[in-house]
C-alpha cells in the first residue's frame, strides 16, 4: 500500500483529490492539510511515500515545502498555473497536474509513483499492492481505465491475448481484460491452485469439472488444451490427485 496525503489550501480542491485518492485501491491516505505546516507535523509522525500538494499557497507555497524537507517522499505537484511546472521539475517532481484535472489524469501520476517505489524497493512493497495476492485472497487488475478487485477463488481460467489476459470469473458474462504478462500473472497467483497448462492458458485446478482426451472441461461446455510442454506437469497433477486406476 502507498501511503501519501494531499495538500490544498482550498478546501474544493482538497476534498476531490482526497476524493479520486479514496478510489485508487492501492492507495492510502494518510491526511489531508490545508497548509505545509500541517503537513510538516504530519509527516514527521507518519511514513509517507507520497504526496501531492498543491504550489500557490498563502505563508509557504508548495515548492518551498518540498524544498524544506530534509526527506522527502515523491511528489506530485497540483496547480491552476502552468508557469511553476519548470521549477516543479527541478525539484526532481513526479509529476504535475495542471487543475482542473481529472481522476484519469491522477492515476497517470500514480502510477509513474508506483514504478518509482518499485524501482527504489527492487520490486518490493509498491509492486506487491497492484496486480498481486492481498491476504484476503484478492487481486487488484487494471482494466479499462479502472482498478478491479477479483477474488482469487472465483477465476474459473485465464487466456492470453497477445500482451494481455482475460480473466474468465465464476458468475460473470465477460472475463476481464488488463494489460499483464503471462508469466508474471503465473508467478503471483498460487501454485497449489493455479497451473500453466498451456502456452495460451492458466487453470484454476480446483475448478476443473472433467479431462478428455488432453482437454480441461470447465462448466459451460468450455474446452482448454493441454500444450505438449506442460503435459507431463499437468499428468503428474492428476495422478496423484485421482483415486483408482
Amino acid at each position: 500500500m502507498i501511503k501519501c496525503i494531499a495538500i490544498d489550501d482550498e478546501p474544493l480542491a482538497l476534498a476531490q483529490i482526497a476524493g479520486y485518492i479514496s478510489n485508487v485501491p492501492f492507495l492510502h491516505q494518510v491526511g489531508a492539510c490545508q497548509d505545509a505546516f500541517e503537513a510538516m507535523q504530519l509527516i514527521a509522525s507518519e511514513d509517507v511515500d507520497l504526496i501531492f500538494v498543491d504550489i500557490n499557497m498563502p505563508d509557504l507555497n508548495g515548492l518551498d515545502f518540498v524544498r524544506s524537507l530534509v526527506s522527502s517522499p515523491l511528489v506530485v505537484f497540483t496547480t491552476a498555473y502552468s508557469e511553476y511546472a519548470v521549477e516543479g521539475f527541478k525539484l526532481d517532481a513526479v509529476d504535475y497536474l495542471l487543475k482542473p484535472f481529472s481522476f484519469q489524469d491522477l492515476l497517470k501520476s500514480v502510477d509513474k509513483a508506483r514504478k518509482q517505489l518499485e524501482y527504489r524497493s527492487g520490486g518490493g512493497a509498491a509492486d506487491n499492492d497492484s496486480n498481486v495476492i492481498n491476504p484476503d485472497g484478492t487481486l487488484f487488475v487494471k482494466s479499462d481505465y479502472k482498478i478491479i478487485r477479483i477474488n482469487v477463488n472465483q477465476i474459473k481460467y485465464i487466456e492470453c491475448m497477445s500482451e494481455y489476459v482475460r480473466i474468465y470469473l465464476e458468475g460473470e458474462d465477460k472475463p476481464v481484460m488488463t494489460l499483464l504478462s503471462m508469466r508474471k500473472l503465473e508467478e503471483r497467483l498460487p501454485a497449489s491452485m493455479f497451473m500453466r497448462v498451456h502456452r495460451s492458458y492458466i487453470v484454476n485446478l480446483h475448478k476443473i469439472q472433467e479431462i478428455s482426451r488432453l482437454r480441461i472441461i470447465f462448466e459451460g461446455n468450455v474446452y482448454i488444451p493441454v500444450g505438449d510442454n506442460y503435459k507431463e506437469k499437468f499428468n503428474d497433477y492428476i495422478n496423484k490427485m485421482c483415486l483408482g486406476k
